[in-house]
């Protein structure tokens, strides 16, 4: 056996006498705090000095001094018992979720408002659990709760949808406004109408990105008898409102987005136009029910509760079905 083998085979019992024997200095005193007698000391330090190769205490019949390797390695060795000693607590602590890494996957709408605020409040109540924030689109998200690369997301649907594979949890419902580049001439009405808007070019997210919203925002078109007109497509909700403000066209997007303050665009409410409704949205999370780990057991449970009441009763078909990221 090599001398790196021998190394691992060190225990801890032997570090606890090396570091009772540097704080002593004396094998006698040494040993009556240890609660053992002399010469199993000797020789248990004796034992490690072979394995480590190196010697730690110089000997004489009147005194014992530390080496310069003992003296380096004392404050390390206090660290290893340190640590050693805090693992069932930390252990104990994991276990109940209360220590741990929480892979959080998010989409840009909920990086406006309702990202920090939860943040905040989940490490107030849960200090000790590390939030690692992805941002992702929604169908990036799926794929990486495939791969189990994140623990949970927040996506992006319209009302109710659901699909199958993933528990969810509602946590936030808003409706849709438009961004009109400011010079608009429709941007001079607070609640400008409808057929007028829907006659502007459109700047949109791709129809990968958030299916359900996509349909939904073309379908409010097809009903008013109306072809979209597309003038981009672009991913993230910033960069569509940019685009707005360089004048390609109008935006649908979630009210959150009146949080992203760009020169040159502003957000209008449409007017009611009667059969035809202008699409709303939700948010949720998203899970793999076969992988809850403590720490994500109590984000969901926190994620209901910032979230306000429950969701009313759904079929038994419906039941553990998640949105599809859009």
């Amino acid at each position: 056996m090599n001398e790196s083998m021998k190394t691992l085979r060190i225990e801890l019992r032997q570090w606890r006498q090396f570091v009772a024997l540097a704080e002593e200095l004396h094998f006698g005193r040494a040993a009556a705090r240890l609660h053992m007698t002399q010469p199993p000391l000797t020789q248990a330090i004796a034992g490690l000095e072979q394995a480590l190769g190196v010697r730690l205490f110089d000997r004489t019949k009147r005194s014992v001094a530390l080496t310069p390797a003992g003296r380096a390695l004392v404050p390390e060795v206090r660290d290893l018992l340190s640590r050693a000693q805090a693992l069932p607590e930390l252990a104990r602590a994991a276990a109940a979720g209360e220590l741990g890494r929480l892979r959080l996957a998010f989409v840009s709408t909920v990086g406006f408002e309702l990202l920090p605020r939860w943040v905040r409040a989940f490490r107030q109540r849960w200090p000790q659990v590390a939030l690692e924030l992805i941002e992702a689109t929604g169908d990036v998200q799926l794929e990486l709760l495939a791969r189990g690369e994140v623990d949970a997301g927040m996506v992006l649907h319209s009302p109710g949808f659901q699909a199958p594979g993933l528990a969810h949890a509602r946590i936030a419902s808003e409706p849709f406004v438009v961004a009109l580049p400011e010079s608009h001439p429709l941007a001079a009405r607070d609640h400008p109408g409808l057929a007028a808007l829907l006659s502007e070019p459109l700047v949109i997210f791709p129809r990968r990105i958030l299916p359900t919203l996509h349909d939904a925002i073309f379908t409010l078109y097809h009903a008013a008898g109306r072809a979209p007109q597309v003038a981009q497509e672009a991913i993230q909700m910033q960069t569509i409102v940019n685009l707005v403000s360089a004048g390609l066209g109008l935006a649908w997007v979630p009210q959150s987005v009146r949080q992203f303050q760009r020169p040159g665009v502003v957000y209008r409410s449409p007017r009611p136009s009667r059969g035809r409704a202008v699409p709303a949205c939700e948010t949720s999370l998203v899970w793999r029910a076969d992988a809850v780990t403590p720490a994500l057991s109590h984000f969901i449970e926190f994620a209901r509760t910032q979230a306000g009441p429950a969701e009313p009763p759904r079929s038994a078909a419906a039941r553990g079905a998640a949105p599809r990221g859009g």
